[in-house]
């Protein structure tokens, strides 16, 4: 099959190497598809009447759509195109590329750079030679067209000096294993003939693109070239051409790796079996809590771990140690994954999570050494003061994967590229020996004066970035108010309910305004003490810990005391006192080890200052909870967990409590319709105002953030006012 799909793959570049028709190419491209070869995306209906801009971005989102052509961020396209001077009216060819930090899988029309080519053609006469490589940075502005505020990137001249309309540069994992392998030039030249060329490494910048230049001139016949550690350029003259072009080189590398790769020999052959699934979770979540506590000295971090088919091969196999100390080779892997990744000291063969709990600080410790070492060998006059020190990528025997970064996406990116890097030593080192990027040139990348530029232009982190949040009743009106509030400030949120399906009615909610990254959702009884436990270890392995705790469940009932069941009083203390003591013992512990302080907000209630009659179950509940929080504020300061109490009242809308009898009880307790409660509530007040669920959401944020940084065991009402219920 495989070797059907070469000799397809072969054929596959009918329209430039060989002179089979469309309906044959379709044919082919489909057998190649069979054999699990990448799908050509490309619709003709979708496509037709397209502008030479607008099949640039059609073309860019089709090639992004897979890991397997290129990373997140990763790659650039471009196109030149006629366009109207804005000034003369008069036809100009503009260079339209992928601008500065962007991504071609998500990329709009404005997030492209246009420049003039007849500018950027005229910097080569003031280009004064390699050792002034970045200087050629700040002229790009000089050539922009039509004033387009999106930067151009550090790859333009790569584009600009290609002498064919349409570019691709992409990060396929199948073609870096060609360029990191230490024969790749010959490698190129076996897979491909003449067709794409060879060139040795070379930082991106101008000069690259000169050389990109003279190889096209020198090289007519060429469709495309592999740069030495770094990915794949193509070209052609049309929009559809460069994007078949593109699949059929990457598709041809795929299978000429998987016909000369041996399964059973892959990165030395399986050192040890993975461990069972839950096993995996267990200790994953537990790792990753103490690891949280040692990377997040200066800011927050974020979790993600990973235990994929492809990262189980490698984190299990005999020579993952020396592969993973060599470093990635593709400058885009080597930037989100630093210098080379810590593997943890673990034996799935005899596994001891306390041994290797105990050893970590000590491996965490040598990686920071390693990597201050690593910056002062390698550290010029003018570079930028060391970062931070600690390992992203951390590689468990047995286990997976766990990366840490400064939020949810960073952290999910990270280990993509890794999975990434680890595609390419697959495919190199099956077929060759694999070669990381030489150490002065991976620090050269990694602390590039350009990227720290563009470090510096990045806005102020949010009030709550790196913060994970764990909110009890998380599907109600408060719960999915409060969990509004705290993503725009930035945190990642986790929504426990009981009730799934207004669980999923929130999630899907705030999964579209604020991504799917940063929100996550757990079915959960607050009764149930297996049922917590399980929902904060799914938290930890969703993020990396817990940091605020809003314990906002609830329920609520009105009976005289003559009427009042041990069933309904035994529900009140279930919920509102127990299912609040067993969520915040969960949250302490993890919050202990952590290290890093921690706030708890409780949900009360004007009930549980001032005592209502026909409602002594609710009432003596909340009052428990209030005591409770008092109580965890003394035992919570040693560690600089914060324990504070906001007590709303009245708040009718989007309250899942007045959805049941409560509603109709409080009505007929105070002789009103239930239409009229919400009015009567207001006027109680001293301020003659509602409350609403946002308005509990403030609160609730004061207590998270800085602003509350000395403040514990304190009681907010959010209640428009009531005497009754004043704290003394």
């Amino acid at each position: 099959m495989v070797d059907s799909a070469i000799d397809n793959v072969h054929r596959l570049q009918a329209p430039y190497l060989c002179s089979e028709g469309p309906q044959a190419r379709e044919s082919l491209m489909a057998a190649a598809e069979s054999a699990g070869l990448l799908k050509n995306l490309w619709d003709k209906s979708v496509a037709q009447g397209m502008s030479e801009s607008e099949l640039l971005l059609y073309r860019s989102n089709l090639l992004g759509s897979d890991k397997r052509i290129t990373n997140y961020g990763g790659g650039n396209t471009s196109a030149k195109v006629i366009e109207k001077d804005p000034i003369d009216g008069s036809d100009v060819e503009i260079l339209w590329v992928k601008g500065s930090g962007g991504d071609v899988g998500t990329i709009k029309i404005d997030g492209f750079s246009t420049l003039y080519m007849d500018k950027l053609n005229a910097l080569k006469n003031v280009y004064r030679g390699v050792e002034f490589e970045d200087e050629m940075v700040a002229y790009l502005p000089h050539c922009t067209y039509n004033l387009n505020p999106r930067a151009a990137s550090i790859d333009t001249p790569l584009h600009a000096y290609v002498p064919r309309k349409h570019v691709d540069h992409m990060h396929p994992d199948a073609v870096i294993a060609i360029a990191a392998a230490d024969n790749g030039e010959s490698l190129t030249k076996e897979i491909y003939g003449s067709d794409i060329g060879w060139l040795p490494w070379k930082r991106p910048g101008y000069e690259l693109g000169l050389w990109l230049e003279k190889f096209c001139l020198e090289n007519p016949q060429a469709k495309g070239v592999i740069l030495g550690s770094h990915g794949l350029f193509t070209w052609a003259d049309t929009a559809d051409e460069c994007y078949l072009l593109s699949l059929e080189i990457i598709n041809k590398a795929i299978a000429w790796f998987e016909n000369k790769t041996d399964a059973k020999a892959v990165f030395g052959g399986e050192r040890t079996a993975p461990l069972a699934a839950s096993e995996r979770l267990s200790i994953a979540s537990r790792l990753m809590v103490s690891l949280r506590s040692m990377v997040s000295e200066h800011q927050p971090m974020v979790g993600h771990f990973d235990d994929g088919a492809v990262v189980l091969e490698f984190v299990n196999s005999n020579d993952m140690p020396a592969l993973a100390a060599l470093g990635t080779s593709c400058p885009d892997h080597f930037l989100r994954t630093k210098i080379r990744p810590l593997v943890v000291a673990f034996d799935p063969v005899n596994p001891n999570i306390e041994d290797t709990l105990a050893s970590l600080s000590k491996s965490v410790a040598e990686y920071r050494e390693d990597y201050h070492a690593y910056y002062n060998r390698n550290k010029e006059a003018d570079s930028p003061p060391v970062r931070d020190p600690n390992a992203v990528v951390y590689l468990v025997p047995g286990v997976g994967m766990i990366t840490f970064a400064k939020d949810k996406a960073t952290a999910r990116i990270s280990s993509e590229f890794y999975t990434n890097a680890i595609n390419v030593m697959r495919g190199a080192s099956a077929v060759s020996t694999y070669v990381g990027l030489p150490e002065k040139e991976a620090f050269d990348i990694e602390y590039w004066l350009l990227e720290e530029a563009k470090l510096q232009r990045l806005p102020k982190p949010k009030a709550l970035a790196g913060k994970v949040a764990f909110i009890t009743g998380g599907a109600g009106g408060i719960g999915s108010a409060v969990a509004e509030r705290f993503l725009r400030e930035g945190a990642c949120v986790v929504l426990a309910d009981i009730d799934e399906d207004a669980l999923k009615v929130a999630i899907a909610h705030l999964t579209t305004a604020y991504s799917a990254d940063v929100v996550h959702s757990v079915l959960m009884d607050v009764t149930d003490e297996t049922s917590v436990d399980q929902a904060v270890e799914s938290t930890v392995l969703r993020f990396g810990g817990v940091d605020l705790l809003v314990s906002n469940a609830g329920i609520a009932s009105s009976a005289p005391i003559t009427e009042t069941t041990l069933e309904l009083w035994d529900k009140n203390m279930a919920i509102l006192s127990t299912g609040y003591f067993l969520v915040s013992r969960a949250a302490f512990r993890i919050m202990q080890i952590q290290q890093t302080g921690g706030s708890v907000i409780f949900i009360a209630s004007k009930n549980g200052l001032a005592a209502s009659p026909g409602a002594s179950a609710y009432c003596t509940a909340k009052a428990a909870e209030i005591h409770l929080a008092r109580c965890l504020a003394l035992e919570g300061a040693p560690d600089g967990i914060r324990v504070n109490v906001v007590n709303p009242d009245a708040v009718l809308r989007g309250s899942k409590i007045w959805s049941g009898d409560w509603l109709q009880e409080r009505a007929d307790a105070y002789g009103k319709e239930v239409e009229e409660l919400e009015a009567h509530y207001r006027e109680r007040s001293l301020l003659k105002r509602s409350v609403f669920p946002q308005d509990v959401a403030e609160a609730c944020y004061f207590f998270a953030c800085e602003s509350s940084a000395k403040s514990t065991g304190n009681i907010i009402n959010v209640d428009a006012g009531n005497v009754q219920s004043f704290t003394r």
